[in-house]
Protein backbone atom coordinates (compact mmCIF):
# COMPACT_ATOMS: atom_id res chain seq x y z
CA UNK A 1 0.00 0.00 0.00
CA UNK A 2 1.46 3.33 -1.02
CA UNK A 3 2.79 5.18 2.03
CA UNK A 4 0.24 8.63 1.31
CA UNK A 5 -2.40 6.36 1.43
CA UNK A 6 -1.65 4.88 5.25
CA UNK A 7 -0.59 8.72 6.62
CA UNK A 8 -4.01 9.96 5.30
CA UNK A 9 -5.77 6.51 6.90
CA UNK A 10 -4.32 6.95 10.22
CA UNK A 11 -4.80 10.71 10.47
CA UNK A 12 -8.46 10.20 9.90
CA UNK A 13 -9.01 7.44 12.76
CA UNK A 14 -11.34 8.35 15.27
CA UNK A 15 -9.59 6.47 18.29
CA UNK A 16 -10.84 6.24 22.00
CA UNK A 17 -9.07 9.45 23.87
CA UNK A 18 -8.95 11.88 20.71
CA UNK A 19 -12.75 12.96 21.55
CA UNK A 20 -13.62 16.53 20.65
CA UNK A 21 -14.02 19.57 23.11
CA UNK A 22 -17.63 19.32 23.32
CA UNK A 23 -18.06 15.83 23.62
CA UNK A 24 -15.63 16.04 26.70
CA UNK A 25 -17.56 19.05 28.44
CA UNK A 26 -21.11 16.92 27.98
CA UNK A 27 -19.29 13.99 29.80
CA UNK A 28 -17.95 16.03 32.98
CA UNK A 29 -21.40 17.40 33.36
CA UNK A 30 -22.81 13.99 33.21
CA UNK A 31 -20.74 13.01 35.62
CA UNK A 32 -21.13 15.76 38.35
CA UNK A 33 -24.88 15.69 37.82
CA UNK A 34 -24.92 11.69 38.94
CA UNK A 35 -22.12 12.50 41.84
CA UNK A 36 -24.82 15.39 42.89
CA UNK A 37 -27.61 12.54 42.79
CA UNK A 38 -25.54 10.24 45.17
CA UNK A 39 -25.02 12.82 47.60
CA UNK A 40 -28.12 14.05 47.89
CA UNK A 41 -29.70 10.40 48.45
CA UNK A 42 -27.06 9.98 50.77
CA UNK A 43 -28.33 12.87 53.17
CA UNK A 44 -32.07 12.44 52.20
CA UNK A 45 -31.42 8.74 53.82
CA UNK A 46 -29.17 10.22 56.48
CA UNK A 47 -32.05 12.21 57.85
CA UNK A 48 -35.01 9.74 57.64
CA UNK A 49 -32.64 7.71 59.60
CA UNK A 50 -32.66 10.60 61.99
CA UNK A 51 -28.73 10.72 61.86
CA UNK A 52 -26.30 11.78 64.49
CA UNK A 53 -25.22 15.54 64.18
CA UNK A 54 -22.62 17.18 65.57
CA UNK A 55 -23.24 20.24 68.36
CA UNK A 56 -21.07 22.91 69.48
CA UNK A 57 -19.70 20.97 71.78
CA UNK A 58 -18.23 18.24 69.53
CA UNK A 59 -20.66 15.77 71.18
CA UNK A 60 -22.86 13.80 68.96
CA UNK A 61 -26.52 14.68 69.35
CA UNK A 62 -28.35 11.23 70.47
CA UNK A 63 -30.82 10.00 67.31
CA UNK A 64 -33.27 9.47 70.41
CA UNK A 65 -33.43 13.43 71.13
CA UNK A 66 -35.81 15.05 69.40
CA UNK A 67 -37.40 19.43 68.89
CA UNK A 68 -40.17 20.60 70.37
CA UNK A 69 -40.95 23.88 70.64
CA UNK A 70 -37.87 25.50 70.35
CA UNK A 71 -36.64 23.12 72.78
CA UNK A 72 -34.81 19.99 72.68
CA UNK A 73 -35.53 16.29 74.60
CA UNK A 74 -33.71 13.82 75.25
CA UNK A 75 -35.72 10.56 74.46
CA UNK A 76 -34.65 8.49 77.26
CA UNK A 77 -37.75 9.65 78.70
CA UNK A 78 -39.97 6.65 79.50
CA UNK A 79 -42.53 6.20 76.73
CA UNK A 80 -45.97 4.87 77.84
CA UNK A 81 -49.79 4.26 76.25
CA UNK A 82 -52.34 4.34 78.41
CA UNK A 83 -53.16 1.32 79.64
CA UNK A 84 -49.32 1.66 80.94
CA UNK A 85 -49.36 5.00 82.18
CA UNK A 86 -49.68 5.55 85.86
CA UNK A 87 -53.00 6.34 87.69
CA UNK A 88 -52.28 9.91 88.67
CA UNK A 89 -54.65 12.02 90.80
CA UNK A 90 -54.08 15.66 92.12
CA UNK A 91 -55.04 19.09 92.90
CA UNK A 92 -56.88 21.51 90.53
CA UNK A 93 -53.71 23.96 90.03
CA UNK A 94 -51.22 20.34 89.18
CA UNK A 95 -54.06 19.89 86.31
CA UNK A 96 -51.85 21.49 83.65
CA UNK A 97 -48.10 20.24 84.44
CA UNK A 98 -49.52 16.75 85.24
CA UNK A 99 -51.29 17.34 81.13
CA UNK A 100 -48.33 18.14 79.82
CA UNK A 101 -46.51 15.27 81.09
CA UNK A 102 -49.04 12.83 80.09
CA UNK A 103 -49.13 13.89 76.91
CA UNK A 104 -45.34 14.00 76.56
CA UNK A 105 -45.02 10.73 77.86
CA UNK A 106 -47.20 8.81 75.41
CA UNK A 107 -46.96 10.70 72.73
CA UNK A 108 -50.25 12.11 72.49
CA UNK A 109 -51.83 15.38 72.58
CA UNK A 110 -53.08 17.41 75.86
CA UNK A 111 -56.71 16.70 74.72
CA UNK A 112 -56.07 13.07 73.60
CA UNK A 113 -54.51 12.40 77.44
CA UNK A 114 -57.06 14.79 79.43
CA UNK A 115 -59.34 11.57 79.93
CA UNK A 116 -57.20 9.96 81.41
CA UNK A 117 -55.78 12.38 84.07
CA UNK A 118 -58.62 12.02 87.10
CA UNK A 119 -57.81 15.10 89.16
CA UNK A 120 -60.63 14.81 92.27
CA UNK A 121 -58.77 18.48 94.12
CA UNK A 122 -56.49 17.98 96.92
CA UNK A 123 -58.18 15.65 99.98
CA UNK A 124 -59.81 13.85 97.45
CA UNK A 125 -56.36 12.92 95.87
CA UNK A 126 -54.42 12.17 99.35
CA UNK A 127 -57.92 10.01 100.38
CA UNK A 128 -57.21 8.02 96.99
CA UNK A 129 -53.72 7.40 97.41
CA UNK A 130 -53.74 6.22 101.25
CA UNK A 131 -56.79 4.05 99.68
CA UNK A 132 -54.44 2.64 96.98
CA UNK A 133 -57.00 3.66 94.11
CA UNK A 134 -54.15 6.25 92.48
CA UNK A 135 -50.64 5.44 92.03
CA UNK A 136 -49.06 9.13 91.67
CA UNK A 137 -50.45 12.46 93.17
CA UNK A 138 -49.48 16.18 92.29
CA UNK A 139 -50.78 17.95 94.90
CA UNK A 140 -49.76 20.35 97.96
CA UNK A 141 -48.46 19.21 101.53
CA UNK A 142 -50.55 17.30 103.65
CA UNK A 143 -52.67 18.36 105.82
CA UNK A 144 -52.10 17.68 109.33
CA UNK A 145 -56.04 15.53 108.81
CA UNK A 146 -54.58 13.87 105.81
CA UNK A 147 -51.02 12.70 107.74
CA UNK A 148 -53.57 11.18 110.38
CA UNK A 149 -55.26 9.31 107.87
CA UNK A 150 -52.42 7.47 106.48
CA UNK A 151 -51.27 7.29 109.68
CA UNK A 152 -54.27 5.29 110.69
CA UNK A 153 -54.10 3.28 107.41
CA UNK A 154 -50.40 1.90 108.21
CA UNK A 155 -49.65 4.23 104.87
CA UNK A 156 -46.56 6.43 104.49
CA UNK A 157 -45.98 9.20 101.83
CA UNK A 158 -43.11 9.38 99.98
CA UNK A 159 -43.17 13.17 98.77
CA UNK A 160 -40.98 14.62 96.72
CA UNK A 161 -40.84 18.50 95.47
CA UNK A 162 -41.05 19.08 91.79
CA UNK A 163 -41.72 22.63 90.52
CA UNK A 164 -41.28 25.81 92.58
CA UNK A 165 -44.22 27.86 93.70
CA UNK A 166 -45.67 30.81 96.16
CA UNK A 167 -48.26 31.27 98.37
CA UNK A 168 -49.39 34.82 97.82
CA UNK A 169 -51.91 37.25 98.65
CA UNK A 170 -53.76 39.51 96.70
CA UNK A 171 -56.18 42.38 96.67
CA UNK A 172 -58.47 44.82 94.00
CA UNK A 173 -56.09 46.79 91.81
CA UNK A 174 -57.72 49.70 93.44
CA UNK A 175 -56.62 49.18 97.04
CA UNK A 176 -53.21 51.95 96.90
CA UNK A 177 -51.43 48.86 99.26
CA UNK A 178 -48.55 47.77 97.61
CA UNK A 179 -47.62 44.99 100.82
CA UNK A 180 -47.61 44.21 104.10
CA UNK A 181 -45.50 42.10 106.31
CA UNK A 182 -45.91 38.47 107.83
CA UNK A 183 -47.37 40.12 111.15
CA UNK A 184 -49.74 42.60 109.70
CA UNK A 185 -50.99 39.26 107.27
CA UNK A 186 -51.27 37.55 110.76
CA UNK A 187 -52.61 40.28 112.67
CA UNK A 188 -55.15 40.57 109.98
CA UNK A 189 -56.13 36.99 109.91
CA UNK A 190 -56.88 37.13 113.50
CA UNK A 191 -59.09 39.99 113.65
CA UNK A 192 -56.85 42.05 115.47
CA UNK A 193 -56.24 44.43 112.00
CA UNK A 194 -59.71 45.25 110.31
CA UNK A 195 -59.18 48.10 108.83
CA UNK A 196 -56.74 49.12 105.97
CA UNK A 197 -56.06 52.43 107.46
CA UNK A 198 -54.10 50.47 110.28
CA UNK A 199 -51.76 49.26 107.48
CA UNK A 200 -51.05 52.75 105.80
CA UNK A 201 -54.93 52.01 103.43
CA UNK A 202 -57.65 53.90 103.27
CA UNK A 203 -60.45 54.09 105.94
CA UNK A 204 -61.90 50.50 104.97
CA UNK A 205 -62.88 47.52 106.47
CA UNK A 206 -60.86 44.90 105.77
CA UNK A 207 -62.68 41.59 103.70
CA UNK A 208 -60.04 38.70 104.64
CA UNK A 209 -61.49 35.94 102.46
CA UNK A 210 -60.37 32.17 103.24
CA UNK A 211 -60.50 28.83 102.14
CA UNK A 212 -62.17 25.85 103.70
CA UNK A 213 -60.22 23.34 106.00
CA UNK A 214 -58.37 20.51 103.72
CA UNK A 215 -58.47 22.86 100.17
CA UNK A 216 -54.54 22.70 98.85
CA UNK A 217 -54.47 26.64 99.58
CA UNK A 218 -56.03 27.03 103.33
CA UNK A 219 -53.44 24.02 104.11
CA UNK A 220 -50.71 26.35 102.62
CA UNK A 221 -51.92 29.36 104.49
CA UNK A 222 -52.11 27.52 107.79
CA UNK A 223 -48.85 26.11 107.19
CA UNK A 224 -46.48 28.80 106.32
CA UNK A 225 -48.59 32.21 107.81
CA UNK A 226 -50.30 31.04 110.41
CA UNK A 227 -47.90 28.53 112.38
CA UNK A 228 -45.40 29.60 114.95
CA UNK A 229 -47.21 32.31 116.55
CA UNK A 230 -47.72 30.42 119.74
CA UNK A 231 -45.29 30.01 122.47
CA UNK A 232 -45.41 26.52 122.15
CA UNK A 233 -44.71 26.41 118.11
CA UNK A 234 -48.55 25.23 117.37
CA UNK A 235 -50.34 26.83 114.59
CA UNK A 236 -52.67 29.81 115.86
CA UNK A 237 -55.96 29.25 114.31
CA UNK A 238 -57.10 32.22 111.93
CA UNK A 239 -60.27 33.61 112.94
CA UNK A 240 -63.89 31.97 111.86
CA UNK A 241 -64.76 34.42 109.04
CA UNK A 242 -68.53 34.52 107.94
CA UNK A 243 -69.97 31.61 105.63
CA UNK A 244 -69.56 34.01 102.77
CA UNK A 245 -66.08 34.93 102.97
CA UNK A 246 -65.29 30.85 102.67
CA UNK A 247 -65.12 30.45 98.85
CA UNK A 248 -64.95 26.98 97.89
CA UNK A 249 -63.34 27.20 94.49
CA UNK A 250 -60.08 29.18 94.32
CA UNK A 251 -61.14 30.93 91.37
CA UNK A 252 -64.24 32.43 93.49
CA UNK A 253 -62.00 33.57 95.61
CA UNK A 254 -59.99 35.47 92.89
CA UNK A 255 -63.49 36.85 91.70
CA UNK A 256 -64.33 37.93 94.96
CA UNK A 257 -61.42 40.10 95.58
CA UNK A 258 -61.85 41.61 92.05
CA UNK A 259 -65.29 42.36 92.48
CA UNK A 260 -66.69 46.29 91.82
CA UNK A 261 -68.86 45.10 94.96
CA UNK A 262 -66.02 44.48 97.29
CA UNK A 263 -63.88 47.59 96.06
CA UNK A 264 -60.68 48.08 98.13
CA UNK A 265 -61.50 45.95 101.19
CA UNK A 266 -61.28 42.50 100.09
CA UNK A 267 -57.70 40.38 100.61
CA UNK A 268 -57.21 36.74 99.83
CA UNK A 269 -54.60 34.09 99.04
CA UNK A 270 -53.87 31.41 96.25
CA UNK A 271 -51.03 30.12 94.68
CA UNK A 272 -48.87 32.27 91.95
CA UNK A 273 -49.17 29.48 89.29
CA UNK A 274 -53.08 29.67 89.65
CA UNK A 275 -53.18 33.04 89.69
CA UNK A 276 -51.48 33.89 86.65
CA UNK A 277 -51.47 31.40 84.26
CA UNK A 278 -54.50 29.27 85.32
CA UNK A 279 -57.13 31.89 86.22
CA UNK A 280 -55.99 35.53 85.53
CA UNK A 281 -54.98 38.50 86.77
CA UNK A 282 -58.14 40.84 85.60
CA UNK A 283 -58.33 43.82 88.30
CA UNK A 284 -56.26 42.36 91.10
CA UNK A 285 -52.90 42.06 92.53
CA UNK A 286 -50.70 40.63 94.15
CA UNK A 287 -48.97 41.55 97.33
CA UNK A 288 -45.01 42.06 97.91
CA UNK A 289 -44.26 40.25 101.47
CA UNK A 290 -41.62 42.04 103.35
CA UNK A 291 -40.81 44.49 100.33
CA UNK A 292 -40.72 41.32 98.22
CA UNK A 293 -42.66 40.91 95.34
CA UNK A 294 -43.36 37.23 93.62
CA UNK A 295 -41.96 36.61 90.73
CA UNK A 296 -40.53 33.90 89.22
CA UNK A 297 -37.37 34.71 90.11
CA UNK A 298 -37.79 35.30 93.80
CA UNK A 299 -39.41 31.77 93.73
CA UNK A 300 -37.11 30.45 92.56
CA UNK A 301 -34.27 31.79 94.66
CA UNK A 302 -36.52 31.93 97.92
CA UNK A 303 -36.26 35.29 98.15
CA UNK A 304 -39.94 35.92 98.40
CA UNK A 305 -40.99 34.70 101.91
CA UNK A 306 -43.79 32.61 101.27
CA UNK A 307 -41.82 29.73 99.05
CA UNK A 308 -43.03 26.31 98.60
CA UNK A 309 -43.64 23.86 95.99
CA UNK A 310 -45.92 21.58 94.03
CA UNK A 311 -45.45 17.79 95.28
CA UNK A 312 -45.02 14.67 93.38
CA UNK A 313 -46.44 11.74 96.29
CA UNK A 314 -46.37 7.99 96.18
CA UNK A 315 -47.08 5.64 98.54
CA UNK A 316 -43.51 4.36 99.98
CA UNK A 317 -43.75 0.94 99.45
CA UNK A 318 -44.22 2.04 95.59
CA UNK A 319 -41.97 -0.59 93.99
CA UNK A 320 -38.38 0.40 92.16
CA UNK A 321 -38.70 1.58 88.61
CA UNK A 322 -42.16 1.56 88.84
CA UNK A 323 -43.99 3.61 86.42
CA UNK A 324 -44.97 6.13 89.10
CA UNK A 325 -41.33 6.33 89.94
CA UNK A 326 -40.50 6.72 86.26
CA UNK A 327 -42.77 9.29 85.47
CA UNK A 328 -41.49 11.18 88.42
CA UNK A 329 -37.67 10.77 87.70
CA UNK A 330 -38.29 12.30 84.42
CA UNK A 331 -40.03 15.13 85.48
CA UNK A 332 -36.97 15.96 87.90
CA UNK A 333 -34.44 15.87 84.54
CA UNK A 334 -33.95 18.54 82.56
CA UNK A 335 -36.33 18.06 80.05
CA UNK A 336 -39.03 17.64 82.34
CA UNK A 337 -38.22 20.83 84.43
CA UNK A 338 -37.90 23.02 81.09
CA UNK A 339 -41.58 20.62 80.05
CA UNK A 340 -42.86 22.24 83.49
CA UNK A 341 -41.63 25.44 82.74
CA UNK A 342 -42.98 25.61 79.28
CA UNK A 343 -46.67 24.78 81.05
CA UNK A 344 -46.00 28.12 83.45
CA UNK A 345 -44.44 26.51 86.44
CA UNK A 346 -41.08 27.58 88.38
CA UNK A 347 -38.91 24.96 88.11
CA UNK A 348 -37.60 23.85 91.26
CA UNK A 349 -33.52 23.96 89.99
Amino acid sequence: MPEEMVKKETTSCNCPGKESKPLRRVVTILVMILVIMVVGAGCSREAENGGSQMDNGGQTQSDEEVNNGGQTYSDDAPSFTPETYPRVDGSTVTIPISEALAARLMDMSPEEVRPYILHNKTHQAYVNLIDKNTDLIFVTAPSEEELALAKAAGVEFEIIPVVSEAFVFLVNADNPIAGLTPAELQNIYTGKITNWSEVGGRDLDIIPYQRPVNSGSQTGFLDMVMSGLTPDGAVLKPMDPPMEQVVAEMGMLIDAVASFENGEGAIGYSYYYFVMDMWGAENIKLLEVDGIAPTPESITSGAYPYTTAYYAVMRSDEPEDSPARQVVSWLLSDGGQTLAEETGYVRIK
